[in-house]
């Protein structure tokens, strides 16, 4: 069922084999929260289990929410602010150096509009890719199937329903780009 489900094929979550895996990740998330931020050093091997993969300098601050915690990638120098809700039914892929605000929600699942397949418990998912040095304002929502170019900005409360180009400002629900962003030479101190 787990290969249905990474696949983006329709399944029922309460499979067997998901059921155990869930398990493992509420057992997980619990003992991470429990260490945080008391240990760190013993945080960061909880995670490490918990997750796909936690690169080189990355910090998660707890509490963190996964369903598996097995298909969550964050990549190195990633800063990870309170309450991320990261519904990895799917791959969630964070890249390297990006910084997300306190109570962003990543939704990898997706839910038939049909009452028959609702009443049969099918759902399904997408995959959501943050590229690298994207920054996700506090309360962003980003929906299933959805990739956030890198170096893009994405506002406070904005929910991302469709890819993100590089280098952009986008805010809104629905988010939409509002700016290019300057490149680097045109940055100047106070």
């Amino acid at each position: 069922m787990r290969e249905k489900m990474l696949a983006g094929q329709w399944y029922r979550a309460d499979d067997a084999e998901l059921g155990a895996l869930n398990q493992r990740a509420r057992t997980l998330s619990a003992e991470f929260h429990a260490t945080y931020p008391h240990d760190m050093a013993g945080a960061q091997v909880i995670l490490r289990r918990l997750l796909a993969h936690l690169g080189e300098g990355a910090h998660v601050r707890a509490p963190m929410w996964v369903d598996y915690g097995a298909h969550l990638s964050i990549g190195a120098h990633s800063f990870i602010n309170f309450n991320l809700t990261a519904l990895d039914v799917c791959e969630i892929r964070i890249g390297e150096h990006c910084q997300l605000g306190p109570n962003v929600q990543l939704l990898t699942p997706i839910h038939p509009l049909a009452p028959t397949p609702r009443l049969k418990q099918l759902e399904a998912g997408a995959p959501i890719v943050v590229e690298d040095n994207v920054w996700l304002g506090g309360g962003v929502i980003v929906c299933p199937g959805v990739r956030i170019g890198e170096d893009t900005v994405v506002g406070a409360g904005s929910v991302v329903t469709k890819d993100l180009p590089a280098g952009v400002l986008a805010v809104g629900n629905p988010a939409r780009v509002i700016k290019d962003l300057p490149p680097d030479s045109a940055f100047r101190y106070p």
